[in-house]
Protein backbone atom coordinates (compact mmCIF):
# COMPACT_ATOMS: atom_id res chain seq x y z
CA UNK A 1 0.00 0.00 0.00
CA UNK A 2 1.07 3.78 -0.36
CA UNK A 3 0.30 6.53 1.50
CA UNK A 4 -0.31 10.08 0.39
CA UNK A 5 -0.51 12.86 3.15
CA UNK A 6 -1.76 15.91 1.90
CA UNK A 7 -2.82 19.59 3.70
CA UNK A 8 -5.59 20.89 2.17
CA UNK A 9 -7.73 24.54 2.97
CA UNK A 10 -10.87 24.24 4.81
CA UNK A 11 -12.96 27.07 5.53
CA UNK A 12 -12.52 27.50 9.69
CA UNK A 13 -16.52 27.88 10.31
CA UNK A 14 -18.07 24.38 8.85
CA UNK A 15 -21.94 23.23 9.05
CA UNK A 16 -23.29 26.21 7.59
CA UNK A 17 -25.34 25.50 4.21
CA UNK A 18 -25.28 28.55 1.45
CA UNK A 19 -28.42 30.22 1.50
CA UNK A 20 -27.68 31.35 -2.38
CA UNK A 21 -30.44 30.78 -5.09
CA UNK A 22 -29.95 27.58 -6.51
CA UNK A 23 -29.66 29.01 -10.09
CA UNK A 24 -26.81 31.62 -9.01
CA UNK A 25 -23.58 29.77 -7.42
CA UNK A 26 -21.05 31.96 -6.41
CA UNK A 27 -17.66 31.37 -6.45
CA UNK A 28 -15.95 32.79 -2.94
CA UNK A 29 -13.13 32.41 -1.30
CA UNK A 30 -13.31 31.53 2.70
CA UNK A 31 -12.69 35.01 5.29
CA UNK A 32 -10.68 32.35 7.08
CA UNK A 33 -8.94 28.59 6.78
CA UNK A 34 -7.78 26.32 8.94
CA UNK A 35 -5.30 23.36 7.59
CA UNK A 36 -6.10 19.68 8.04
CA UNK A 37 -3.70 16.88 7.32
CA UNK A 38 -5.47 14.43 4.99
CA UNK A 39 -4.02 11.13 4.46
CA UNK A 40 -5.18 9.15 1.68
CA UNK A 41 -4.38 5.26 0.68
CA UNK A 42 -4.18 4.03 -2.45
CA UNK A 43 -3.02 0.26 -3.13
CA UNK A 44 -0.90 -0.87 -5.79
CA UNK A 45 -3.24 -1.41 -8.65
CA UNK A 46 -4.89 1.99 -8.37
CA UNK A 47 -1.43 3.56 -8.07
CA UNK A 48 0.26 2.02 -11.05
CA UNK A 49 -2.60 2.84 -13.48
CA UNK A 50 -2.80 6.40 -12.03
CA UNK A 51 0.77 6.99 -12.58
CA UNK A 52 0.14 5.26 -16.40
CA UNK A 53 -2.74 7.25 -17.16
CA UNK A 54 -1.02 10.98 -15.93
CA UNK A 55 1.94 9.57 -18.30
CA UNK A 56 -0.42 9.07 -21.29
CA UNK A 57 -2.05 12.91 -20.58
CA UNK A 58 1.34 14.17 -20.33
CA UNK A 59 1.95 12.60 -23.37
CA UNK A 60 -0.41 14.22 -25.46
CA UNK A 61 -0.54 17.78 -24.31
CA UNK A 62 -2.13 19.14 -27.69
CA UNK A 63 -5.35 17.46 -27.08
CA UNK A 64 -8.82 19.17 -25.52
CA UNK A 65 -10.89 18.87 -22.78
CA UNK A 66 -13.48 16.60 -25.00
CA UNK A 67 -10.30 14.64 -26.25
CA UNK A 68 -9.24 14.15 -22.78
CA UNK A 69 -11.95 12.96 -21.30
CA UNK A 70 -12.65 10.44 -24.33
CA UNK A 71 -9.17 9.11 -23.77
CA UNK A 72 -9.10 8.92 -19.85
CA UNK A 73 -12.53 7.40 -19.45
CA UNK A 74 -11.59 4.99 -22.28
CA UNK A 75 -8.94 4.01 -20.11
CA UNK A 76 -11.36 2.49 -17.56
CA UNK A 77 -13.42 0.17 -20.26
CA UNK A 78 -14.02 -3.04 -18.70
CA UNK A 79 -13.68 -2.20 -14.78
CA UNK A 80 -15.90 -3.76 -12.33
CA UNK A 81 -18.95 -2.22 -11.56
CA UNK A 82 -19.15 -2.04 -7.88
CA UNK A 83 -21.87 -0.34 -5.84
CA UNK A 84 -21.56 1.98 -2.91
CA UNK A 85 -18.08 2.64 -3.17
CA UNK A 86 -17.63 5.65 -0.84
CA UNK A 87 -17.35 5.34 2.83
CA UNK A 88 -19.37 7.73 5.48
CA UNK A 89 -22.40 8.59 6.86
CA UNK A 90 -24.54 10.61 9.53
CA UNK A 91 -22.67 8.26 12.26
CA UNK A 92 -19.85 7.16 10.20
CA UNK A 93 -16.65 8.99 9.73
CA UNK A 94 -16.33 10.10 5.69
CA UNK A 95 -12.77 8.01 4.57
CA UNK A 96 -11.41 9.98 1.76
CA UNK A 97 -11.68 6.77 -0.86
CA UNK A 98 -9.84 6.75 -3.93
CA UNK A 99 -9.77 2.64 -5.57
CA UNK A 100 -9.92 2.16 -9.44
CA UNK A 101 -10.75 -1.91 -8.99
CA UNK A 102 -14.16 -1.21 -8.61
CA UNK A 103 -16.23 1.96 -10.08
CA UNK A 104 -20.09 2.99 -9.55
CA UNK A 105 -21.35 5.42 -11.89
CA UNK A 106 -20.40 8.60 -9.64
CA UNK A 107 -17.33 7.77 -9.07
CA UNK A 108 -16.26 6.76 -12.28
CA UNK A 109 -17.06 10.78 -13.15
CA UNK A 110 -15.12 11.95 -9.70
CA UNK A 111 -12.00 10.18 -10.68
CA UNK A 112 -12.10 10.89 -15.03
CA UNK A 113 -12.90 14.87 -13.81
CA UNK A 114 -10.15 14.85 -11.27
CA UNK A 115 -7.56 13.26 -14.00
CA UNK A 116 -8.20 15.74 -16.40
CA UNK A 117 -6.71 18.82 -15.08
CA UNK A 118 -3.86 16.93 -13.38
CA UNK A 119 -0.05 16.29 -13.46
CA UNK A 120 1.04 14.75 -10.84
CA UNK A 121 -0.04 12.48 -8.47
CA UNK A 122 -0.75 14.73 -5.24
CA UNK A 123 -2.78 17.10 -7.54
CA UNK A 124 -5.07 14.00 -8.51
CA UNK A 125 -5.82 13.81 -5.16
CA UNK A 126 -6.47 17.04 -4.46
CA UNK A 127 -8.62 17.45 -7.61
CA UNK A 128 -10.83 14.27 -6.10
CA UNK A 129 -10.99 16.45 -3.12
CA UNK A 130 -12.32 19.37 -4.73
CA UNK A 131 -14.42 17.35 -7.01
CA UNK A 132 -16.16 15.34 -4.51
CA UNK A 133 -16.19 17.62 -1.98
CA UNK A 134 -18.13 21.21 -1.38
CA UNK A 135 -15.09 23.63 -0.55
CA UNK A 136 -12.79 20.23 -0.34
CA UNK A 137 -13.98 19.73 3.22
CA UNK A 138 -14.07 15.95 3.59
CA UNK A 139 -17.48 14.91 5.38
CA UNK A 140 -20.14 13.26 4.68
CA UNK A 141 -22.37 16.70 5.29
CA UNK A 142 -20.42 18.16 2.41
CA UNK A 143 -20.17 15.44 -0.36
CA UNK A 144 -21.85 16.65 -3.44
CA UNK A 145 -24.85 13.64 -3.76
CA UNK A 146 -26.70 14.43 -6.24
CA UNK A 147 -25.43 14.74 -9.92
CA UNK A 148 -26.65 18.53 -10.47
CA UNK A 149 -24.52 19.15 -7.24
CA UNK A 150 -21.62 19.79 -9.90
CA UNK A 151 -23.62 22.72 -11.58
CA UNK A 152 -24.70 24.19 -8.61
CA UNK A 153 -22.33 24.11 -5.77
CA UNK A 154 -19.04 26.06 -5.07
CA UNK A 155 -16.42 25.07 -7.44
CA UNK A 156 -18.52 24.70 -9.93
CA UNK A 157 -17.44 21.89 -12.01
CA UNK A 158 -19.92 22.16 -15.29
CA UNK A 159 -22.79 24.22 -16.94
CA UNK A 160 -25.72 23.05 -16.98
CA UNK A 161 -26.95 23.27 -20.84
CA UNK A 162 -29.72 20.79 -20.60
CA UNK A 163 -32.49 23.72 -20.96
CA UNK A 164 -30.91 25.14 -24.44
CA UNK A 165 -30.67 21.94 -26.42
CA UNK A 166 -34.36 21.33 -26.89
CA UNK A 167 -37.71 23.50 -26.77
CA UNK A 168 -39.21 20.33 -24.75
CA UNK A 169 -36.98 20.81 -22.01
CA UNK A 170 -39.09 20.46 -18.80
CA UNK A 171 -37.83 21.96 -15.31
CA UNK A 172 -39.51 20.42 -12.31
CA UNK A 173 -38.91 21.59 -8.51
CA UNK A 174 -37.52 19.07 -6.73
CA UNK A 175 -36.95 18.56 -2.89
CA UNK A 176 -33.44 16.70 -3.45
CA UNK A 177 -33.16 14.06 -0.30
CA UNK A 178 -36.56 14.01 0.70
CA UNK A 179 -38.64 10.88 -0.38
CA UNK A 180 -42.79 10.52 -0.97
CA UNK A 181 -43.49 10.04 2.48
CA UNK A 182 -41.40 12.85 3.88
CA UNK A 183 -38.53 10.93 4.98
CA UNK A 184 -34.92 11.46 3.58
CA UNK A 185 -32.58 8.91 1.38
CA UNK A 186 -29.63 10.44 3.24
CA UNK A 187 -29.99 10.74 7.22
CA UNK A 188 -27.71 13.56 8.23
CA UNK A 189 -28.50 15.40 4.95
CA UNK A 190 -30.33 18.32 4.64
CA UNK A 191 -33.61 18.75 1.94
CA UNK A 192 -32.04 20.77 -1.06
CA UNK A 193 -34.76 22.93 -2.92
CA UNK A 194 -33.55 22.62 -6.64
CA UNK A 195 -34.97 23.24 -10.08
CA UNK A 196 -34.14 20.47 -11.91
CA UNK A 197 -34.52 20.69 -16.10
CA UNK A 198 -34.70 17.67 -18.25
CA UNK A 199 -35.30 16.57 -21.94
CA UNK A 200 -37.65 13.53 -21.92
CA UNK A 201 -36.99 11.13 -24.11
CA UNK A 202 -39.42 10.94 -26.54
CA UNK A 203 -37.57 14.38 -27.36
CA UNK A 204 -34.08 13.21 -27.49
CA UNK A 205 -33.58 13.18 -31.52
CA UNK A 206 -30.96 13.68 -34.04
CA UNK A 207 -31.58 17.29 -33.54
CA UNK A 208 -30.29 16.90 -29.70
CA UNK A 209 -27.64 14.34 -30.21
CA UNK A 210 -25.85 16.53 -32.72
CA UNK A 211 -25.95 19.27 -29.98
CA UNK A 212 -23.89 16.92 -27.78
CA UNK A 213 -20.14 16.75 -27.11
CA UNK A 214 -18.05 14.33 -26.78
CA UNK A 215 -16.96 14.77 -22.72
CA UNK A 216 -20.18 15.83 -21.64
CA UNK A 217 -21.79 14.41 -18.66
CA UNK A 218 -24.88 12.84 -19.00
CA UNK A 219 -27.49 11.84 -15.94
CA UNK A 220 -30.61 9.65 -16.44
CA UNK A 221 -33.05 11.91 -14.76
CA UNK A 222 -35.40 10.49 -12.54
CA UNK A 223 -39.19 11.33 -11.79
CA UNK A 224 -38.72 10.08 -8.53
CA UNK A 225 -39.41 12.50 -5.39
CA UNK A 226 -36.34 13.30 -3.87
CA UNK A 227 -33.33 12.45 -6.57
CA UNK A 228 -32.56 14.09 -9.88
CA UNK A 229 -31.03 11.41 -12.22
CA UNK A 230 -30.45 7.57 -11.40
CA UNK A 231 -27.74 7.18 -13.56
CA UNK A 232 -24.52 9.11 -14.85
CA UNK A 233 -22.41 8.24 -17.93
CA UNK A 234 -20.19 10.49 -20.35
CA UNK A 235 -21.48 11.44 -23.96
CA UNK A 236 -18.59 9.72 -26.48
CA UNK A 237 -18.91 10.10 -30.08
CA UNK A 238 -17.52 7.16 -31.74
CA UNK A 239 -16.45 5.68 -35.21
CA UNK A 240 -19.70 3.12 -34.07
CA UNK A 241 -22.00 6.60 -33.09
CA UNK A 242 -22.45 7.73 -29.94
CA UNK A 243 -22.41 6.01 -26.51
CA UNK A 244 -23.15 6.59 -23.44
CA UNK A 245 -19.96 5.66 -21.62
CA UNK A 246 -21.05 4.47 -17.86
CA UNK A 247 -19.98 1.92 -15.09
CA UNK A 248 -23.17 -0.28 -15.49
CA UNK A 249 -25.40 -2.18 -12.71
CA UNK A 250 -27.12 -3.88 -15.64
CA UNK A 251 -26.92 -7.82 -15.02
CA UNK A 252 -25.32 -8.26 -18.39
CA UNK A 253 -22.78 -5.41 -17.97
CA UNK A 254 -21.27 -5.27 -14.16
CA UNK A 255 -18.90 -3.19 -16.00
CA UNK A 256 -17.64 0.26 -17.40
CA UNK A 257 -19.04 0.10 -21.16
CA UNK A 258 -20.32 1.74 -23.98
CA UNK A 259 -23.97 1.46 -24.44
CA UNK A 260 -25.48 2.48 -27.62
CA UNK A 261 -26.87 5.97 -26.77
CA UNK A 262 -30.45 6.56 -28.50
CA UNK A 263 -31.28 3.19 -27.82
CA UNK A 264 -30.27 3.67 -24.20
CA UNK A 265 -32.00 6.48 -23.26
CA UNK A 266 -35.07 5.77 -25.48
CA UNK A 267 -36.22 3.70 -22.40
CA UNK A 268 -35.42 6.08 -19.26
CA UNK A 269 -37.45 8.99 -18.78
CA UNK A 270 -34.82 11.69 -19.72
CA UNK A 271 -31.44 13.39 -19.48
CA UNK A 272 -29.72 15.90 -17.26
CA UNK A 273 -26.80 17.10 -19.43
CA UNK A 274 -23.94 18.88 -17.83
CA UNK A 275 -20.86 20.70 -20.09
CA UNK A 276 -17.38 20.37 -18.29
CA UNK A 277 -16.07 24.07 -17.51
Amino acid sequence: MRWFTLMILIPAIMGCSSKQPAKMPVESKPQAAAHQTMAVTMDDYTVNKLQALLALHAAVPEIDKNQTIDMLSEAFLGTPYVANRLIGSATTPEQLVIDFRGLDCFTYLDYVEALRTATSEREFVENVIQTRYVRGDVTFAHRKHFFTDWAQTQHVLADDITAGLSPHAVTVDKHLNRKADGDVYLPGIPVVDRSVTYIPSEFINDQVINQLQTGDYIGIYTKLPGLDVTHTGFFIMTPAGPVLRNASSRQENMQVVDSPFASYVANTPGIVVLRPQ
